[in-house]
């Protein structure tokens, strides 16, 4: 890492908060441990992070309450979600809230080290304005302008634009990279998530869900539901 990262991790067990944080830092990484929501909230508040990493129930208030308020208030922050096995409808509710990925408990440092730094390449590199960083970044879609480096969305006979969250925008890329073709569950899981997974499945239904929403205002634009096999993103063509 160029700079040095800063994390908000939320865990109110406080040894496993702390043996994360100091695996963390020995990594590289500037670690805030909070052991409720109230105070993550005034942390995040009153500093800038790379990464927020929650823990679901906690004193206080909880992370889906505390996911809610970060998006709320920054829509690019990548937010992770740490899980137990006992708890998978947490993951669908967390990715409701905002949340981009979670990882379960007991999870193994090395993959979360590797989830964190993928997302936080993505971030960083989404805010340099470097060509070279992606083959092509800005994409015509019906009457909108994608703009994957900016992670925004115009509709252009209104001017008005949308923030996109960073999974949103790596969906919503692949979409146009393969426009009227249909494309299954895995492939699209595979290429945006890293991995088939049913909760991730879950997951990107929500987030299909969610580009629907953005794409309301073209009728041309459909994303459209094949049941058994996957997606087709329709759009006019050129």
């Amino acid at each position: 890492m160029d700079m040095k990262a800063r994390i908000l991790l939320v865990e109110d067990d406080e040894n496993v908060g702390a043996v994360t944080k100091k695996k963390l830092e020995e990594n590289g990484y500037e670690v805030f441990h909070c052991t409720d929501g109230q105070m993550a909230w005034d942390q995040f508040v009153m500093r800038n992070f790379d990464i927020c990493l929650l823990d679901v129930v906690m004193p206080k208030k909880d992370g889906f309450t505390l996911a809610q308020q970060i998006r709320r208030k920054n829509d690019l922050i990548p937010i992770l979600f740490l899980t137990s096995k006992s708890m998978d409808e947490d993951k669908i509710t967390g990715f409701k809230t905002g949340a981009d990925d979670y990882i379960t408990k007991p999870f193994s440092m090395t993959e979360l080290l590797m989830r964190i730094e993928v997302f936080i390449k993505r971030t960083r590199s989404s805010s340099n304005t470097q060509p070279s960083v992606e083959k092509r970044s800005r994409y015509t879609v019906g009457k909108f302008v994608f703009d994957y480096a900016e992670l925004r969305l115009t509709f252009s006979s209104a001017a008005a634009s949308s923030t996109l969250t960073q999974k949103e925008a790596d969906l919503l890329k692949f979409l146009c990279e393969n426009p009227n073709k249909t494309l299954k569950r895995e492939e699209i899981l595979y290429h945006v998530w890293g991995k088939d997974d049913y909760f991730l499945g879950r997951s990107m239904d929500v987030f299909i869900t969610k580009l629907r929403k953005h794409f309301k205002a073209d009728p041309d634009i459909k994303l459209e539901t094949l049941h058994g096999v996957g997606f087709r993103f329709n759009v006019p063509q050129n």
